[in-house]
């Protein structure tokens, strides 16, 4: 591909995510001051400068414009890079960096945190105000642990069912949830990053000791 047709499906990628951002943005700002009920769809198109057709064209429904885009969580040339770093190791074998680029990729999405901290902090006013939209959160953070499975999986050459891959996609989101909580929680004054790395420093200090022998014996007579 050409430097100038990268340019323009960089610009093409950057546009169509400022305009699902923009409609994100009104839908939960509406449901913040309306309700889920009510707004109509044709008033969010008219607050962000869209037709109806566009809006569909981005998000099925109200709920996940609010919810908003996998795209906008984990940017693909980011991803590409994390799966990129594990280009040196044999397909089928899982790399020895694995861990630690999983929390380089960890830390580089806390960076552009500081971005979206608002609209995180007003998703989790709307969804106190409407907690139906939890269910829908499940499934849609569900989507995106399996996404992030395959990618991984891609990374390593093995498939997304592999167990160091699921562990490594359970225990990163599970770290990324508490660390989460533990920063938009009330008087919090400790940056993301600082939480996350506690965490992750935990998990590892935990993992690091031995499994005692009896458990070991235990789980090869279970297999």
């Amino acid at each position: 591909m050409s430097e100038s047709a990268t340019s323009e499906s960089g610009l093409r990628q950057r546009k169509r995510a400022a305009t699902r951002g923009a409609i994100t943005a009104t839908a939960r700002a509406l449901t913040a001051e309306r309700g889920l009920n009510g707004y109509t769809v044709e008033e969010v198109c008219e607050a962000a400068g869209i037709s109806r057709r566009t809006f569909f064209n981005y998000f099925p429904t109200k709920e996940d414009a609010i919810i908003g885009h996998a795209e906008d969580d984990i940017p693909a040339d980011v991803i590409e890079e994390f799966v990129a770093a594990g280009a040196g190791s044999p397909a089928g074998e899982i790399s020895p960096t694995l861990f630690r680029d999983l929390v380089r990729l960890s830390l580089r999405l806390a960076d552009g945190m500081s971005g979206s901290e608002e609209e995180t902090r007003q998703l989790i006013g709307v969804v106190h105000k409407e907690p139906q939209l939890i269910l829908k959160i499940i499934g849609v953070t569900e989507q995106r642990e399996a996404q992030f499975a395959r990618d991984v999986a891609r990374r390593e050459g093995v498939a997304p069912d592999h167990p160091v891959v699921q562990m490594a996609v359970v225990l990163l989101s599970t770290i990324a949830r508490k660390s989460s909580m533990a920063y938009f929680s009330d008087g919090n004054t400790r940056s993301y990053p600082e939480l996350l790395l506690e965490n992750i420093s935990a998990a590892s200090l935990l993992f690091s000791q031995p499994v005692d022998g009896t458990a070991t014996a235990a789980a090869e007579g279970n297999a």
